[in-house]
């Protein structure tokens, strides 16, 4: 019985060893993410553009394994996901899985936070998160 609990202890450890390392894709050191427009405080109509910006970092669609890239998730009226689990996909987690750098959002009036975060190409956060600053948007 002994050997049974050794051979299952063994077996969970190196599929959590195994998925950690499938979940840990490093972000390049100089990597900086923020939101371009708008401005931190600005008063939009919505809807209204939000454009990326992204330094030391290349963009790559979703499913695609590429050294140093990653795509874009916006980030409304949350905070960051956990590192050790995917992005999930929400109304407040917006995926743009095909390497898009803007959007149009449309928010009721009100006040809103964005916060960008880049995933890999399984849509985990970077080893090391690339994450933007949180702002605060007032939409009419």
């Amino acid at each position: 019985m002994s050997k049974m609990i050794v051979a299952a202890m063994s077996a969970a450890l190196m599929m959590g060893g195994s998925a950690a390392l499938a979940q840990s894709t490093p972000s390049p050191e100089d990597a900086y993410l923020y939101i371009g427009w708008p401005n931190d405080g600005e008063t939009v109509r919505s809807p209204f553009r939000v454009w990326f910006g992204l330094r030391g970092m290349g963009v790559a669609p979703k499913d695609i394994d590429h050294p140093n890239t990653g795509h874009h998730h916006l980030l409304v009226d949350t905070d960051l996901p956990p590192n050790d689990e995917p992005i999930p996909s929400d109304r407040n987690h917006l995926h743009f899985g095909a390497g898009e750098t803007e959007t149009q959002l449309e928010l009721p009036p009100g006040r809103h936070t964005l916060q960008l975060l880049m995933g890999d190409y399984k849509h985990f956060p970077h080893d090391k998160p690339v994450a933007s600053k949180k702002i605060t948007v007032y939409v009419k």
